[in-house]
């Protein structure tokens, strides 16, 4: 991911890994407030108490903590 102030941009294999992780385009990200709205919007596309869902939604949460990170 790529900081400038406030604003964030993805690089082309985050796009990539979470639209292949979560089948959901991840467009229109321009700050970390965007990003939590696409997480919300694939954690309630994918809801549930199943340990699949909860492996899923952990998997999210990795990659947008190594987003965050880098």
């Amino acid at each position: 991911m790529i900081c400038l102030g406030s604003q964030i941009r993805l690089t082309h294999k985050e796009i990539e890994y979470f639209r292949w992780l979560t089948d959901i385009e991840p467009v229109g990200i321009r700050t970390c407030a965007d990003l939590d709205a696409y997480v919300a919007q694939c954690k309630a596309h994918y809801w549930g108490v199943s340990q699949d869902t909860q492996f899923l939604h952990w998997m999210i949460d990795q990659e947008v903590a190594r987003c965050l990170a880098a």
